[in-house]
C-alpha cells in the first residue's frame, strides 16, 4: 500500500497540485485504498466465490439473474465503466445459489479490464461451475474513458455478448433469453 500511496502522490504534484494543501494531505492514502478495492477481485477465486453453492436440481429450465449492476476500471485509462449484466443459463443437473451469479460477475468486474474480456470470463466461469448446457452473458456499459476523455460521447453504450452451447447452436433459445432480459 505504501508504494501505491507514493505513486498516488507523484501523480497528484504531476498535474500540478500542492499535497500540503488542506484538502489533500491525505489524499495519496485513500486513493491507494480505494484503488485497492476498485480491483479486490484479484484476491478472490471461483472456488472461494461460489463457496459451495452449487446445487443439484432436475430443472431444465432457463435460469436468467438480469440487471446486475458493474463497476470496472477501464484496463487502457484506469477510467470506471458502469453498467448491468445479464446472465442466463440452461442448468444440467446443477444450479446456482442466486447470490452467487451477481458474486461471479462482481469477481471479475473488480479487476482492471475491458468488456470483451469480462463477458467471456463470465461466461466460462458459469459454465464452468455449473456444466450448464448452455450459458448466455450480455453486458450494456458506459465508459467513462469514452465520455471524460477522446471523443467525449455522453450518451454511447456497449453491449458485449457471449453465447455458449446450446445458446450459441439454437437461435430459438438465444431469442427467448435476448427477449427476455430487455422487458
Amino acid at each position: 500500500m505504501k508504494a501505491m500511496e507514493e505513486n498516488f502522490a507523484q501523480i497528484i504534484t504531476g498535474v500540478g497540485e500542492d499535497l500540503t494543501r488542506e484538502g489533500l494531505i491525505d489524499t495519496p492514502k485513500r486513493a491507494a485504498k480505494a484503488f485497492k478495492f476498485l480491483n479486490n477481485g484479484y484476491e478472490k477465486t471461483l472456488e472461494e466465490v461460489l463457496n459451495g453453492a452449487i446445487f443439484t436440481a432436475d430443472s431444465e429450465d432457463m435460469v436468467i439473474v438480469k440487471d446486475i449492476e458493474l463497476y470496472s476500471l477501464c484496463e487502457h485509462h484506469l477510467l470506471p465503466f458502469i453498467g448491468k449484466c445479464h446472465v442466463g443459463y440452461l442448468p444440467d443437473g446443477k444450479v446456482l445459489g442466486l447470490s452467487k451469479i451477481a458474486r461471479v460477475v462482481d469477481m471479475y468486474a473488480r479487476r482492471l479490464q475491458i468488456q470483451e474480456k469480462l463477458t467471456k470470463q463470465i461466461a466460462d466461469a458459469i459454465e464452468e461451475a455449473t456444466g450448464a448446457r448452455g450459458v448466455a452473458v450480455v453486458i450494456e456499459a458506459k465508459h467513462l474513458c469514452m465520455m471524460m476523455r477522446g471523443v467525449e460521447k455522453q450518451n454511447s453504450v456497449m453491449t458485449t455478448s457471449v453465447m455458449k452451447g446450446v445458446f450459441r447452436k439454437e437461435i430459438s433459445t438465444r431469442a427467448e433469453f435476448l427477449t427476455l432480459i430487455s422487458r
